[in-house]
């Protein structure tokens, strides 16, 4: 067989295997969604981005990217992150995580791999690892997607032990309430959830997100509110929203 031929055939293989994995999520490859990054009291101070990208091969395993880029900024303080997440549909979980943040007067770089052979975790540019906090490890971007699958069908409070490092676990998740929210994007009915996370390095502790996820079956996050160092307490605002394409058994958004 030639080359081109194999090269074919192993595509079509890698999202014929794909689709058989992912049927029911509420996401998929090319899925995008944007956002406007709002500050009270100056209104828009810039602009986000979230989509996933794949299949992608990771050591013979179909994943999918999941991406996430910010930039916003106030007069000369102004800043930038970009995170990655490579996640295994059929497992539910990631097997690597990128992050870089650049701020006035900081910067911060993570490159995480997860090696399932010896449940560990490992940092390449921090060099630091340890043992993984789940089997089916999550990240703090592919945690928001995780979100997206959960019922929300009443108000409950629970806990989940599923982020990468033991030390960042457990995160709280507390289903609150349903919200009408008007963004440009249109008008959603919502569930308000929060969630609790460990992150000493962010939040000098613990920190807490408050994301507004659509009710209807795809659960797309319409409004997000957490904090940014040095602009505080920042709000995405869902502008648009590109559909994924179908694939078999896919959930209808």
């Amino acid at each position: 067989m030639r080359p081109l031929v194999v090269s074919l055939v192993a595509v079509l293989v890698l999202r014929g295997a794909s689709a058989a994995q992912t049927a029911g999520l509420p996401f998929g490859p090319g899925e995008a969604l944007r956002y406007d990054v709002r500050v009270a009291p100056m209104g828009k101070v810039g602009d986000g981005r979230m989509w996933i990208e794949g299949p992608v091969s990771i050591e013979g395993v179909s994943t999918w990217r999941m991406r996430f880029e910010l930039q916003a900024g106030v007069g000369p303080i102004k800043g930038r992150d970009r995170t990655s997440s490579w996640f295994d549909p059929a497992t539910g979980g990631i097997l690597r995580f990128e992050k870089h943040e650049d701020h006035p007067l900081s910067e911060s770089e993570e490159r995480v791999v997860i090696q399932r052979q010896s449940d560990r975790w490992e940092d390449t540019h921090a060099k630091t690892s340890g043992p993984l906090g789940s089997d089916r490890p999550l990240d703090e971007l592919s945690f928001l997607y995780h979100l997206r699958t959960l019922p929300l069908d009443r108000d409950t409070t629970f806990a989940l032990h599923r982020h990468f490092d033991p030390a960042r676990n457990p995160v709280l998740i507390t289903i609150r309430g349903r919200e009408v929210i008007t963004t440009p994007a249109g008008i959603f009915r919502t569930r308000v959830v929060e969630m609790v996370v460990r992150d000493p390095k962010r939040y000098k502790g613990t920190g807490r997100l408050r994301i507004h996820l659509d009710e209807d079956v795809c659960h797309v996050p319409v409004r997000i509110e957490s904090r940014m160092p040095r602009l505080g307490t920042t709000t995405l605002v869902l502008t648009g929203w590109a559909h994924p394409p179908r694939y078999p058994g896919a959930i209808d958004c």
